[in-house]
């Protein structure tokens, strides 16, 4: 089986025979090592340095130097708004400390949908309403210098009095 050994950024892509994409939503776009067939067909193993986002308009290139454009799925998703900045910072600040991958816009913040967060967003007075799209949440802090992505591992405390680990 032919394999994507290196990752190439959007912002990076340069000429290439583009010979199939794969589409991923945001969960499936975290990988390393992974066996993965394009929507035409092509497949190949994902096999990268170190784990990986994989952006939408970003490209694996194969071991022969053809690439894999790699697009983002549509997801299930809310579209958080508020009446004003400050009353939408209120609210990023709420879904940050929930730990809640978001993607920050100028007017709106995205969400995975979930019918208890809408809930509190409402009560918080903003709104919260299903779309379809693709989800690009924020890299976070500590992600990766190189690519403005990642994951990190913390631990704290959330005065709530219990303790626990985030992967």
């Amino acid at each position: 089986m032919i394999r994507a050994t290196r990752l190439i950024r959007a912002d990076a892509l340069g000429a290439g025979e583009i010979v199939d994409r794969v589409v991923l939503d945001h969960g499936d776009r975290h990988r390393r090592r992974v066996a993965m067939r394009g929507v035409g067909g092509l497949a190949f193993l994902l096999d990268l340095p170190e784990a990986s986002v994989l952006e939408d308009g970003d490209a694996l290139a194969l071991e022969d130097g053809r690439l894999v454009w790699v697009e983002a799925a549509p997801e299930r998703l809310l579209e958080i708004r508020a009446e004003d900045a400050r009353a939408l910072k209120r609210l990023i600040w709420h879904i940050g400390n929930r730990h809640i991958p978001a993607e920050i816009g100028d007017e709106a913040v995205f969400i995975v949908h979930d019918h208890v967060l809408a809930e509190m967003v409402r009560g918080l007075g903003g709104s919260a309403e299903p779309v379809e799209r693709p989800f690009r949440p924020e890299g976070g802090a500590y992600a990766g210098a190189a690519a403005g992505h990642g994951h990190h591992r913390h631990d704290h405390d959330h005065h709530g009095g219990h303790h626990h680990d985030h992967d």
